[in-house]
């Protein structure tokens, strides 16, 4: 199972390419793919359905006992086939619904696949960790395809507000699977739900479980963001919105129910609350005009009804509520494509527009016609047989349990509504309507596009006719006896109900058809959509106000309301604890003395600098005295990384102060002089005393006592640094290079003015060897400044005027030299001083030397790459090697490792966590080169434009 999530997640990141060379085809490809993983789940579910269980498990924090643990029982099976079975239908839709050259169509490919396996993953997922993990996938994937139409502001505001209300309710959720997992003392859902907690802590728990999936699913008060969502491409509508995302929060109710049912207020909440779902959503449907919204807004019914269902809590409700939800996405989805049809082929969704397409399009209208049957609970489908099942249940629990009543009584007038406005969506797509303004234009439709709703349809009624072929499935799914799934039970009081509600939603379909204006609407300053956009503006100003009175732009005072609550939260927290060493020593060198002077002089001289460099350069001369004092106590690798990033983040404010005043602003006055002093002071000594209370308050033998061994037997290292870095805290230095990512994007929006690509015109190969041939010839006069030798790449480039030969000689014969230094300290770091880290800093300052002796043109003939596409080839290299080991049964970031015999020269240790440190290199590496083309390069140019700007103002001045 991890390996089909695998094998779909790398296709979700190729298929974008692939499409947009090839164009839609390849959702016919994607459609095959799908349909594979459909019949593979179809292999393993005939062992599931015949009593077994499928755990596959990978660890993930064995620590904390967490693991990437997949689950496929009777529930899990028949979601992962709805997911896997309706996705490939879909992506054949799409293979003819889209058009070759479309704007954003291979990233809606590459996002529909992350957001298929997204889905597939969270109903597999027992951990609840890793079902959080998908479920927020879900949320993200749902976000980019809703707002896929970028330039539809419709569309994007939609998206957002369904970010936003699902990732709130996500957060909810997260909170309450902790409390269960720590209440309960393992992270797996099925154990928790076998043995529930029970007490405050898991009543809590499980509300805000119900915050979720309440958000998740569009259930009141959240019901809104669902109708705004159909601002998304019909395919999203049909798979996100009938099959799949909107599934999920009724999704995790199922599974909760049979642990939880009786936590005070469950059923209540969710029958109520579900009730009043589905009548709001069956009512709104009826009054839209917008054949899409129609269909939207039956879905928010249906939800609710499926809500009410599963929230009576009885196992017999629930084998109810399963068929309806399959019987729900099985007619559903054929709507969402069946509209999207009548959009493409007229260009309209209006049914005051829309007249005669049954006798000009009859194939559309009559698998319409059969998916709102099923859809309304009409025999021989699915959905009549669901629905008669549903019926049965709650009248049977409603003797012991009069909540169920009410459940019933709802869904049979729900079930009215469903009719009427499935009704109304057949006469407003198809009827010849009297009246109606002007009747669109009709083009016909590509025939392979009919293939999904055909597929869809019949297996509606296929799954009403086989009814009892299905039932053994079903009742896998529920512990306890259920009523049999039948088309014919006989004359009972659900068919009764049943035969009611065909009337008497039949009679208001006829009522809707005739009246346009039947039910009066209501402000809409009292509806839910309403409520979340006045919240969200209030939000707003209110984020506004506190930013105006927090954010004065002013530096000193953001650092001194920093510095002043950290002296008062870690001070106070030491003077508090009482914890005091009990002895502790000066120093435990000499050579300690003259560098700690050094640093403490530099610290003082820096204080009184008056220009901007000369702070620079006394500061980083502290930042080298502590690689000095890391040296003095047996810690080379911390050294070598401290005076390299020092080195570093010198260059980078050297390269930042070209832009400022060379001076610093007047001195302040002496009151602020003294506060900042005061300030100062504090924070010196409350970090100082935090320092010793920390070394005082030991009272074991520090973990780093074993490191070294243990960095040997798990990492096969030496190095513990680097070991840790790249084993034994890989997840950690993962994070990390995100940061680095994020920072490198930061320092790059802030400079870069129109494009973050780099589109300078690159040195090809056929250049650099001409100049190198160039370098051998002989000068005719030397004393000629334009035929002087270069020795850089582009050297001809530079301005006579502002070369230094001996600079560029020396750069010349160092960069070699640095590059081999640098693979070598990456190559030997795990076990001798060095690592990816260390070398991609000794590359990054190669690379400086070429610019500062060369400009912007060295640096582009240098690497002719673009940074972006070694940042992220980095962290994809880091991930993956994370993620290889996890083929292999082993946890993730497993280290691997063969000695090599070389004979006499000894013996070559090859680990696997060497690849892992690579993807670091290239993270530093590329990071270092953003950094110089933003904030070297790019403001190089910006100067030179104001120059030739303020030039060409003098000449026309004149």
């Amino acid at each position: 199972m991890m390996g089909i999530l695998l094998i779909l997640a790398l296709v979700s990141l190729i298929v974008h390419p692939l499409i947009r060379r090839f164009g839609r085809v390849m959702f016919g490809v994607l459609s095959a793919l799908m349909a594979s993983v459909f019949a593979g789940f179809v292999l393993l579910s005939q062992a599931v359905f015949s009593g077994d269980v499928l755990v596959e498990a990978h660890e993930w924090i064995p620590q904390l006992g967490v693991t990437l643990t997949l689950r496929l029982d009777p529930v899990s099976a028949l979601f992962a086939l709805l997911v896997t079975g309706a996705g490939a239908l879909v992506l054949l839709y799409c293979a003819n619904y889209f058009e070759d050259g479309e704007a954003g169509l291979p990233r809606f490919g590459g996002v529909f696949m992350g957001f298929a396996t997204s889905m597939l993953g969270l109903v597999l997922a027992d951990d609840v960790y890793l079902l959080f993990i998908f479920w927020e996938a879900t949320t993200i994937f749902s976000f980019l395809l809703i707002g896929h139409i970028t330039r539809l502001r419709t569309a994007n505001a939609a998206a957002l507000q369904a970010l936003m209300v699902t990732t709130l309710g996500g957060l909810a959720m997260l909170v309450g699977l902790v409390l269960l997992a720590v209440d309960s003392g393992t992270s797996l859902l099925s154990e928790i739900i076998a043995d529930p907690p029970s007490g405050p802590l898991a009543t809590v728990a499980v509300y805000l479980l119900l915050a979720g999936a309440l958000s998740k699913s569009a259930i009141f008060p959240f019901h809104f963001w669902l109708p705004g969502a159909m601002a998304a491409p019909t395919p999203v509508s049909a798979y996100l919105h009938a099959a799949a995302m909107v599934k999920a929060g009724v999704y995790l109710i199922a599974r909760i129910v049979p642990g939880f049912g009786d936590v005070p207020g469950f059923r209540e909440t969710l029958v109520v609350l579900g009730a009043i779902t589905m009548i709001h959503g069956g009512i709104r449907a009826l009054k839209q005009y917008d054949i899409k919204l129609i269909v939207a807004h039956g879905t928010v019914s249906q939800l609710g009804l499926l809500m009410m269902v599963f929230g009576v809590a009885d196992p017999s409700s629930s084998f109810a509520g399963f068929a309806l939800l399959f019987a729900h996405a099985l007619a559903k989805a054929p709507l969402f494509l069946a509209v999207g049809i009548i959009d493409h082929s007229t260009g309209t969704r209006d049914l005051r527009r829309l007249c005669g397409l049954g006798r000009r399009m009859p194939v559309l209208a009559l698998l319409t016609t059969l998916a709102a049957a099923s859809m309304a609970g009409l025999p021989p489908f699915i959905g009549f047989v669901a629905k008669e099942a549903a019926f049965t249940e709650l009248l049977e629990i409603g003797k012991t349990s009069p909540i169920a009543y009410l459940a019933f009584a709802v869904a049979v007038v729900g079930s009215m509504l469903t009719v009427a406005y499935m009704g109304r969506l057949l006469w407003g797509a198809f009827a010849d309507k009297p009246g109606t303004e002007a009747c669109a234009m009709v083009h016909r439709p590509e025939p392979g596009i009919m293939a999904a709703p055909v597929a869809f349809v019949a297996l509606t009624l296929l799954g009403g006719l086989l009814a009892p072929a299905i039932d053994p499935l079903l009742q896998q799914t529920v512990d306890g006896g259920a009523e049999h799934l039948a088309l014919w039970h006989g004359f009972t009081p659900a068919l009764g109900a049943s035969v009611l509600v065909i009337v008497a939603g039949f009679g208001l379909a006829v009522l809707f058809s005739r009246v346009r204006q039947l039910l009066p609407s209501p402000p809409e300053r009292f509806s839910a959509s309403h409520a979340y956009w006045v919240l969200t503006h209030w939000l707003d100003t209110l984020a506004v106000r506190i930013t105006s009175l927090t954010q004065r732009g002013s530096l000193p005072f953001y650092l001194a309301v920093i510095l002043i609550v950290m002296v008062l939260v870690l001070g106070g927290t030491a003077l508090w604890s009482g914890v005091r060493p009990a002895h502790f020593e000066l120093s435990t060198s000499l050579a300690e003395w003259p560098i700690a002077v050094v640093m403490i002089i530099a610290a003082i001289f820096s204080l009184r600098a008056r220009t901007r460099f000369q702070s620079v350069v006394l500061v980083g001369v502290t930042g080298y005295g502590m690689a000095a004092l890391f040296a003095t106590h047996g810690a080379p690798d911390l050294a070598l990384t401290q005076a390299l990033v020092e080195t570093v983040t010198l260059i980078a404010f050297v390269l930042v102060i070209r832009r400022l005043p060379q001076r610093l602003g007047k001195p302040a006055a002496l009151r602020v002089r003294w506060i900042r002093i005061v300030i100062g002071a504090a924070v010196g000594l409350v970090l100082g005393g935090v320092a010793l209370i920390a070394l005082g308050a030991r009272v074991a033998d520090p973990i780093s006592l074993r490191l070294p061994e243990l960095a040997y037997r798990g990492g096969h290292g030496h190095n513990v640094v680097n070991v840790m870095l790249v084993d034994i805290r890989g997840w950690d230095t993962m994070g990390e290079l995100s940061v680095i990512l994020a920072a490198a994007t930061g320092v790059a929006s802030l400079v870069f003015l129109n494009t973050r690509a780099d589109l300078r015109p690159k040195l090809s190969r056929r250049a650099a060897r001409t100049q190198a041939r160039d370098h051998l010839l002989r000068v005719v006069d030397p004393n000629d400044p334009t035929r002087r030798v270069t020795w850089l790449l582009a050297g001809r480039h530079l301005n006579p005027s502002r070369r230094s030969i001996l600079l560029e000689v020396v750069v010349r014969l160092i960069f070699h030299a640095l590059i081999i230094l640098s693979v070598y300290l990456l190559l030997t770091g795990h076990n001798t001083p060095g690592g990816g880290f260390a070398g991609g800093l000794v590359a990054g300052l190669a690379l400086v030397a070429r610019y500062l002796a060369g400009g912007r043109y060295e640096l582009g003939a240098t690497v002719p790459l673009d940074a972006g596409r070694i940042l992220g080839t980095g962290l994809a290299l880091a991930v993956l090697m994370a993620l290889v080991p996890m083929l292999f049964g082993q946890s993730a970031l497993a280290s691997a490792w063969v000695d090599v015999d070389l004979g006499p020269f000894g013996s070559l240790p090859l680990v696997t966590s060497t690849l892992f440190d690579i993807g670091v290199y290239l993270v530093v590496f590329g990071l270092i080169l953003d950094v110089l083309r933003s904030l070297g390069v790019e403001i190089d140019e910006h100067e030179e434009a104001e120059v030739a700007a303020f030039e060409e103002e003098e000449v026309r001045a004149r």
